[in-house]
């Protein structure tokens, strides 16, 4: 219990302590949008990188060589909260990521995911999923990556599954041209959700798969392109689980 003590009281101190940055950030984003970008991408992703180091996450990394050196749609399987803190500390560019709008409801949290072009999904609407998708493609030209869980949900049923991707999610890449860049993690639900409410030290893995260029795929591939993502990181979770 001392863990997510210590964790809760750090993430409320950092969410606190935001309100003395966000001035701050606003002015250098008067003088440099860039500039402003990058600075809060790091802030974040010391503040998750903190929490991780509090719960004694350890993570091995597999396939960094495979992240495109351009704006690219990240598509990766989903079993716990801690899903985002692992893929986030790892962005090397600019990545919004659509989560979903409860965590709106955060204020200072919400802040942040603004500054760092987050999209906030209502998952019972589908007219305001297609404003997000065409939001993400505008994202993407702008050369910012997104990365998104198409399962929809945390998927809470035996450690290796997945639920059915949802296809629509992939137009953001088919639209755009932009690489798709499959997403494995094994391990995370290991963190907290399978032992709530306790944080529990762990190993886990995550892998980036080679991307797939929508361009270079026939029309009925890209009718398939979800299936596809999805049969690659199923394969790889599977590959990678004795690695845990």
């Amino acid at each position: 219990m001392i863990r997510i003590i210590v964790g809760v009281l750090f993430l409320g101190t950092f969410l606190l302590v935001s309100y003395l940055i966000f001035p701050i950030e606003c002015l250098i984003g008067k003088f440099n949008r860039n500039a402003k970008d990058y600075s809060s991408l790091r802030i974040v992703q010391w503040g998750f990188r903190t929490i991780l180091k509090i719960a004694g996450t350890r993570i091995t990394i597999i396939g960094k060589e495979n992240i495109p050196n351009e704006a690219a749609l990240f598509v990766g399987n989903h079993r716990s909260f801690f899903d985002i803190l692992i893929t986030y500390t790892q962005c090397g560019r600019l990545t919004g990521f659509i989560a979903k709008d409860s965590v709106e409801k955060v204020p200072s949290l919400r802040v942040w995911m603004r500054y760092l072009y987050c999209l906030f999904l209502n998952r019972d609407d589908p007219r305001e999923g297609m404003k997000i998708v065409l939001k993400a493609i505008e994202h993407i030209k702008e050369g910012i990556s997104i990365f998104v869980f198409p399962e929809g949900t945390r998927n809470k049923g035996e450690e290796l599954s997945m639920l059915p991707f949802k296809e629509g999610t992939f137009k953001i890449a088919t639209k755009t041209g932009c690489p798709i860049v499959p997403v494995s993690i094994n391990n995370s639900a290991e963190i907290f959700e399978n032992h709530f409410p306790k944080l529990k030290k762990t190993h886990v893995i995550l892998e980036y798969g080679k991307p797939i260029y929508p361009k270079e795929l026939s029309r009925d591939e890209l009718k398939g392109i979800g299936a596809k993502c999805q049969a690659v990181i199923q394969e790889t979770i599977n590959k990678n689980a004795e690695l845990v």
